[in-house]
């Protein structure tokens, strides 16, 4: 490994580290030999991510930024040198670890669909939304863990998706200064909630019941993925209880809070990681 791959690897890892995450990300809890890999994924991620979210930039700038990386994975497609540090260390790790690139894509897909579109007109369009930007993770994981049989993939597509739902009820005034509803529209207009009261973050008529609809939907989702925890073996099905039990956590916190984000934002504190760690270790 050269001296420029491990610096780029301990850079990803401490990128990983570095943002807060409801969920672990190349925690402790992984065998040793995967928090690499797992952290050169996270860092092609994150900065796609911020490609299509931070900073001034024009939509047009920003989808160029993400066709660069795309142009990056088309050279590992055709066994060509990448032209960054990144792409060199994740074109040695894709190949060392016979990763599939399709998830790498579909990533960038959903990136870029970030900077175009910001509504969404039913669930079926959050879905397809979620089986770019959440799925393919899930999937890479379980290529790192050679776990990634048919039941496996099921299971890991039902609990990503669940995390992302999870992610933009949590996130629904982050994404709104952003102007974006994850919402689908179909279900704002079914409760008779409008764009306005997002905006004013009034959380009076049918918000609760909205939310609540919301909350048991992606609960019910999560736990349909969950034998993924026991299935997988050692750390890694303690990695994966831990995951679940995170989003089981927010969703409760998000009932308790009758679905206010506004004024009750739910995040993970030490005490809820105590509890998760409990859990998972209990469930085995």
């Amino acid at each position: 490994m050269t001296t420029s791959t491990q610096a780029t690897i301990q850079q990803s890892m401490a990128l990983a580290k570095a943002h807060y995450e409801n969920f672990p990300v190349a925690s402790v809890l992984l065998p040793k030999d995967l928090r690499a890999p797992v952290g050169l994924i996270y860092a092609f991620a994150r900065q796609a991510d911020d490609f299509a979210d931070e900073g001034d930039l024009s939509s047009e700038e920003r989808l160029a930024l993400l066709d660069g990386f795309r142009t990056q994975l088309d050279q590992i497609r055709s066994n060509t040198t990448p032209d960054t540090p990144l792409f060199k260390a994740l074109q040695a790790m894709i190949k060392e670890r016979s990763l599939p690139l399709e998830p790498f894509y579909d990533l960038l897909s959903a990136f870029s669909q970030d900077v175009v579109k910001a509504r969404y007109a039913n669930f079926g369009e959050v879905i397809d939304y979620c089986r770019r930007s959440a799925n393919p993770v899930g999937r890479l994981m379980l290529h790192l863990y050679q776990a990634a049989t048919p039941r496996n993939i099921a299971l890991s597509d039902a609990i990503c998706t669940s995390l992302q739902l999870i992610n933009f009820l949590q996130d629904i005034e982050i994404d709104y200064r952003k102007d974006r509803i994850y919402l689908p529209l179909d279900e704002l207009q079914k409760y008779k909630v409008s764009e306005q009261q997002i905006a004013s973050q009034n959380t009076q008529g049918t918000w609760s019941l909205l939310m609540e609809f919301q909350v048991n939907r992606t609960r019910k989702l999560l736990q349909s993925g969950a034998p993924l925890g026991l299935a997988l073996p050692g750390r890694i099905g303690l990695e994966m209880r831990m995951i679940i039990a995170g989003g089981e956590r927010i969703l409760k916190k998000l009932h308790h809070a009758r679905g206010d984000v506004f004024n009750q934002r739910p995040v993970l504190k030490p005490t809820d990681w105590a509890y998760m760690l409990y859990r998972a270790v209990r469930k085995k």
